[in-house]
């Protein structure tokens, strides 16, 4: 808080941004547990065709992992504590409309699959334009909101980033976001270096992920205040625990001794114990803080 009673130390979070959140952790929450639980069965279930249910699966875990996070940002205040969690979501939302669009040919409705799975596909289409739109629009309208006059005191961190995180975290984030960027932008050349068998459409939602996710850890540095990565230190810890479950079961049909699959093996744990222990760290920094004012 700043030192007027009810001021805001930044940009105040839009309404639109917190129904927006709300809205899209309902759907990842359902959508993402059908993926998911489909693919444990061992079912292929996704909006496209895949070769293996591991890909539907892993989207699906990803998009269930991430959805208690969203539903703490009707919490939040400000936007400089939404925005690690938020720029992402923006990414994974416009991302999956465009690959489902550059990949149209694949969907469920279009290469004739059941019935069930092609009207789920028409649905995922427009479900996610809807979002990708609306999520366009919130952004528009956060950024037109008034920013903290130039006077202002910048907010002190309340918890910084330790030192020894910053290296770790730029080589997690790195990987993430060149993974993401050469299979969404390259599918032919990247996809083949994925440790499991998968079509252009998977290799390019999977890079979607990969992406966001790199922006996410990055943002971290960006931000150096695990209080305003909150959100996101929720989000990324059951991501990379819902997604090693689905490796766990599907792991026979990856290559674990290659070297993508010892990459992803890190990169996963890598998002965990960074998730993990920024909660931790957090955590004592807020017991140390309260320690102080009660001295």
């Amino acid at each position: 808080m700043g030192a007027g009673a009810g001021a805001v130390d930044g940009r105040e979070l839009s309404p639109a941004v917190v129904i927006l959140s709300g809205v899209v952790g309902g759907i990842s929450l359902t959508v993402g547990a059908l993926l998911a639980v489909t693919s444990l069965a061992g079912h292929a279930a996704g909006a496209w065709v895949s070769p293996e249910p591991l890909s539907p699966g892993l989207l699906g875990a990803a998009m269930a992992g991430v959805a208690p996070a969203l539903f703490t940002l009707g919490r939040v205040r400000v936007w400089e504590e939404a925005r690690s969690l938020v720029l992402p979501l923006a990414i994974v939302l416009v991302g999956l409309f465009a690959v489902s669009l550059l990949n149209g040919g694949t969907l469920q409705a279009v290469h004739g699959g059941p019935l069930f799975l092609a009207l789920f596909s028409l649905g995922w289409v427009a479900v996610l334009g809807v979002l990708a739109l609306a999520a366009v629009v919130c952004l528009v309208a956060q950024y037109g909101r008034p920013a903290p006059p130039p006077g202002a005191a910048e907010r002190p961190r309340v918890a910084p980033l330790p030192g020894w995180s910053k290296p770790l975290l730029a080589v997690l984030g790195s990987g993430w976001l060149g993974i993401g960027a050469g299979l969404l932008a390259f599918p032919a050349f990247w996809g083949p270096l994925v440790p499991w068998t998968v079509n252009r459409a998977d290799a390019q939602g999977l890079g979607v992920w990969a992406l966001a996710l790199g922006v996410g850890v990055l943002g971290s540095l960006v931000e150096d205040d695990l209080a305003r990565i909150r959100p996101a230190l929720t989000a990324v810890p059951a991501v990379a625990l819902a997604v090693a479950v689905l490796l766990a079961v599907h792991a026979r049909s990856v290559d674990w001794t290659s070297g993508p699959g010892v990459s992803l093996l890190a990169l996963v744990a890598g998002l965990f114990t960074t998730g993990a222990a920024g909660r931790l760290l957090l955590a004592r920094a807020g017991a140390g803080g309260k320690a102080v004012n009660s001295g």
